[in-house]
């Protein structure tokens, strides 16, 4: 009965599908007129059948995504009290952003250490401390963002010297649990493309395998940013799940688990018509979600230009929660698994990335092309070609480029410089910049109010 109304229809294959259109394409050539090539070198089709399935096994979290409140520490006593109203209203995860050593016992006060996740996101690197407060704590459930490589990419120095934070890491991995993290966002939120920003974050890694071996994969984890393109954003935590756990069997690590801790990209945030970012981070949250993120830490509609704010954090954070708890999304890692388009979107970045990567080793590996300038020169041709895009209005940012609001003001809402800083100190090499794609057309705006 179930198949009732089925049975009158014959099943049809691509290949029919495909002649089908050619007919209706009256002499267009299907491959010029249909297929999307984008800058990525992904071929999207009009259509997609069960024949475009991979059935790849990708291992996605066990249980559902966890919402994470991030706060910068600027006082300890103030942090601790909003790391305990956001867990209290349904975050269940913290990251402490610091940029210099704090009080630990008075930060963590009334947490429940060994139940919440804690991350540590330090702009520093300092073994003692961090060994010490990884002991206080005490639970796997912690997680450290420390970076070298990743600082000297989006500072252009290392914390102190290559020696110093080499024998500093030595101590850190030595002593503690999830360690180590990559942050991808730099390459995101700087323009590079997918494809770059997966293999990018492979050979990025790949330096830490190489230096201390695979008995330090399992205290690898990764920070992702995640831009608007929904279905290739989905495609893109699901494919550098499949890098990830192919580079792991290439060094014979027994646990080839990762463990994704995702943000919205800053890249397509806007100073102007700034409720829009709400949207943006809406879709993109949605995105971490279907890709099988582990953790995901929303950032507020204002996050660019406001100080942290109770209101903006609140928003943020209860997006997560109506996608988590009213939109029926608490356990949705999975759901992407058999989509024809996302298949076919994840296998083409993951070969395509595979290729950049093995280029990438073959030129002396990452820290080499770091240094040459190479990894920055293509991620800033890419962003070139976004950003011409951009001001042409191919790509729309509404209320940007598109659809302006002549009256909204915004010179004297500034709290935060919300435009890249031109930094006047001595590099070792050229940073990574992070950019935003309205700041020009913003610049303009403000000057003009």
């Amino acid at each position: 009965m179930d198949n009732y109304l089925f049975n009158e229809f014959n099943e049809i294959n691509a290949p029919e599908w495909k002649q089908k259109i050619q007919v209706d394409l009256k002499g267009a050539d299907y491959n010029d007129t249909l297929l999307w090539k984008t800058d990525d070198r992904i071929t999207v089709k009009p259509f997609y059948t069960k024949e475009d399935r991979t059935n790849t096994k990708i291992n996605t979290p066990e249980k559902g995504f966890t919402i994470c409140q991030s706060i910068y520490i600027e006082n300890e006593e103030q942090s601790n009290l909003f790391a305990v109203n956001s867990l209290k209203r349904g975050a269940k995860s913290i990251e402490f952003k610091a940029k210099c050593k704090f009080n630990y016992k008075t930060l963590l006060k009334n947490l429940d250490l060994k139940n919440t996740v804690l991350y540590f996101k330090f702009k520093f690197i300092d073994a003692n401390f961090t060994i010490e407060l990884s002991d206080y704590i005490n639970s796997k459930n912690c997680y450290f963002n420390i970076d070298t490589i990743g600082n000297l990419a989006s500072t252009g120095n290392w914390f102190t010297n290559l020696t110093n934070d080499n024998n500093e890491l030595q101590q850190i991995v030595e002593k503690t649990h999830n360690s180590i993290c990559i942050n991808t966002s730099i390459y995101q939120n700087a323009g590079a493309n997918i494809t770059q920003q997966l293999a990018y974050t492979l050979a990025h890694a790949n330096e830490y395998l190489n230096h201390f071996g695979s008995k330090i994969a399992n205290k690898i984890h990764f920070n992702f940013s995640v831009g608007s393109n929904y279905f290739f954003e989905i495609s893109k935590l699901r494919a550098f799940r499949i890098l990830w756990s192919s580079l792991l069997k290439e060094y014979d690590a027994k646990n080839n688990k990762v463990h994704l801790f995702v943000t919205p990209s800053t890249r397509n945030k806007t100073l102007y018509d700034y409720n829009v970012n709400m949207l943006r981070t809406t879709s993109e949250c949605m995105s971490a979600i279907l890709g099988g993120a582990d953790t995901i830490s929303n950032i507020s509609y204002d996050d660019i230009f406001h100080l942290s704010n109770e209101f903006g954090e609140r928003i943020s954070r209860n997006q997560l929660l109506i996608l988590q708890q009213e939109s029926g999304l608490s356990e949705a890692q999975d759901f992407a698994n058999g989509v024809y388009y996302i298949e076919s979107i994840t296998q083409q970045l993951s070969q395509n990335a595979l290729e950049v990567f093995k280029t990438i080793e073959k030129s002396g590996g990452f820290l080499k092309q770091l240094k040459e300038g190479v990894i920055q020169r293509k991620i800033k041709e890419s962003a070139d070609k976004e950003q011409l895009k951009f001001d042409s209005g191919e790509i729309v940012l509404l209320g940007s480029n598109k659809l302006q609001n002549d009256k909204d003001s915004m010179k004297t809402d500034l709290e935060l410089f919300p435009f890249v800083k031109i930094r006047n100190e001595k590099t070792l090499i050229r940073p990574i910049i992070q950019k935003r794609l309205a700041e020009k057309l913003e610049q303009k705006r403000l000057h003009d109010e």
